[in-house]
């Protein structure tokens, strides 16, 4: 039966459009294809990351798309698709994966799962030298792994992002906020992303925030996160204005404004704003966010931050007696960051804490009215692991596969992502000697 379903699915792919791309002669397979075992490993960090690289449906279009590609999955009790999903589409599941050539995985690998003399394809986190991650490169090198970081999988020297779960973030982070915002005020009660089955599931509780007063609602960014809130916060009928009306009009009914970098930022001397300056040079540049503050009820953070660039306020504003805000959620969860409140991350289980602004002390959520409620949870894609994995999965498919399969030379995209080689950091990594020293 599995033999069968495999072969009507190289048929399906074989003459289909998605196909043809790759190979115009769709009659034959890739003159030029590599021939490759890939690994789908069991997540291992604590908490357990239920989102998987590739889903079933995802795997079987991928081995019929690109001919030399056979995918392996590790048994795993956590995974979001069971074991027995990919069982049904003729994908081999097995206790290890170790014979594998290449090997994906979400989170980063606990450095004692590590498995010597291999190539990885995770998020590793180590490229900003966070301290948290440093023992997981240093154990790469020392076992002889070559290592490629999916966030630095780009389009050309500092080009987009070709694969991301940045929108899923922007969706969940913004329906928490709107949860978080109904719970410390008592209007509804919406129910956990985490408990919603798919995105479908929790479109359902969208209705609940007509009982919303007319509030105002900050989103800062325009990358993948913030179109990934504005996606709900217009899904959900909240009414969009410009920044000069939300600034300077009041409105019946709740309204939000997204915000650029330019609008909440300026050049220390005065110059006119200069958006390629302001990514290179971000410590020449104030913020002005102080605008906001007087008329803004929610904030929701989904702005990529340079530690060199300017926070949106400081502890101290919170003390002034036209600071509005008394709800944020802190999408991009830069602890001690663009957001100075989020002085911790939060986690899926209990997504919210407070902050107390007249001692700066964290409080249990929703304790006092004064304080400012604070979501920051870390990872909420994780929220809704199945529609966050299918959307990674088609990004892996069209933007990252046919540079590891199609047999051409060294190629640039995966050349730019690569951190380690056979043990040694690459040339482009040289700057990390010193944090795995």
């Amino acid at each position: 039966m599995a033999a069968e379903l495999r072969l009507a699915k190289e048929r399906t792919y074989t003459n289909s459009t998605i196909f043809r791309r790759f190979n115009p002669d769709s009659t034959h397979y890739y003159p030029s294809m590599r021939s490759i075992t890939l690994g789908l490993i069991r997540e291992g960090k604590t908490p357990p990351d239920k989102r998987v690289p590739l889903t079933p449906k995802k795997c079987a279009e991928a081995e019929a798309r690109f001919p030399g590609l056979k995918i392996i999955v590790q048994e795993s009790a956590v995974r979001c698709f069971a074991d027995q999903e990919y069982r049904d589409l003729g994908i081999a599941v097995q206790p290890t994966v170790a014979e594998c050539d290449l090997l994906l995985g979400v989170k980063e690998v606990p450095p004692a799962q590590l498995i010597p003399n291999k190539t990885y394809l995770f998020f590793s986190h180590t490229v900003k030298k966070q301290p948290a991650n440093r023992e997981l490169l240093r154990q790469v090198l020392q076992k002889n792994i070559t290592l490629i970081d999916y966030e630095l999988l780009t389009t050309g020297e500092g080009g987009e992002r070709i694969v991301a779960f940045g929108r899923w973030a922007g969706i969940v982070g913004a329906y928490n906020a709107l949860l978080t915002y109904g719970r410390k005020h008592a209007l509804y009660d919406l129910k956990p992303a985490h408990q919603c089955v798919d995105m479908e599931d929790m479109q359902e509780e969208f209705f609940k925030v007509k009982r919303m007063p007319p509030i105002k609602m900050v989103v800062t960014g325009s990358g993948r996160v913030a179109q990934g809130a504005v996606e709900v916060l217009d899904r959900m009928g909240i009414r969009r204005v410009s920044v000069y009306d939300y600034l300077y009009h009041d409105f019946g009914v709740p309204v939000y404004t997204q915000l650029r970098s330019s609008d909440y930022n300026r050049r220390r001397d005065g110059r006119v704003w200069d958006t390629p300056d302001f990514h290179r040079n971000p410590h020449e540049y104030e913020s002005t966010f102080q605008n906001f503050l007087p008329v803004t009820d929610l904030l929701i953070a989904c702005a990529y931050w340079h530690p060199a660039a300017p926070r949106l306020f400081e502890e101290a504003d919170t003390q002034r007696p036209d600071f509005r805000i008394n709800t944020i959620a802190d999408v991009t969860c830069d602890v001690n960051g663009s957001i100075p409140t989020t002085k911790r991350a939060s986690s899926i289980p209990e997504p919210a804490f407070d902050y107390n602004c007249q001692t700066g002390e964290l409080e249990p959520p929703y304790s006092r009215p004064s304080n400012i409620t604070i979501m920051a949870v870390d990872n909420l894609p994780c929220e809704l692991p199945r529609n966050a994995s299918r959307d990674f999965g088609r990004q892996l498919i069209d933007n990252v596969l046919p540079h590891i399969m199609l047999e051409a030379g060294p190629d640039d995209v995966i050349e730019r992502a690569t951190i380690a080689r056979n043990g040694a950091l690459t040339a482009r990594y040289q700057y990390l000697a010193d944090y795995v020293a």
